[in-house]
């Protein structure tokens, strides 16, 4: 399980490794082009439900942490599909991911 840190946030954002992968490729893809966009996820039990939304801009402090050392091959259609959920006005949210049989190294 990774943890992304965002800002002076109280509470990391805990996200499964693979997708914590995809989702950096394309917010950090988004703010290298100066974009600011939002971001939404659903919140666990521990933490008491719900979900969350952050506006992600270039001057915010993120931090992506990974348990696995290894870096997944990344699934290009997964990353199309982040990509246009973040190109919209309801911002980036982590979709499942399709299957695919070409990946690309991260």
């Amino acid at each position: 399980m990774g943890t992304l840190y965002y800002g002076n946030a109280r509470t990391p954002i805990q996200i499964e490794d693979r997708a914590l992968a995809h989702l950096k490729f394309v917010i950090l893809s988004k703010l290298r082009r100066n974009e600011g966009f939002g971001f939404s996820w659903s919140k666990g039990i521990d933490v008491g439900s719900g979900r969350s939304t952050v506006w992600v801009a270039p001057s915010i402090p993120l931090q992506f942490d990974f348990d696995e050392p290894a870096r997944p091959a990344l699934n290009r259609a997964w990353l199309e599909a982040l990509n246009r959920q973040a190109a919209t006005s309801g911002g980036l949210t982590l979709v499942d991911e399709p299957a695919e049989s070409e990946t690309e190294p991260s």
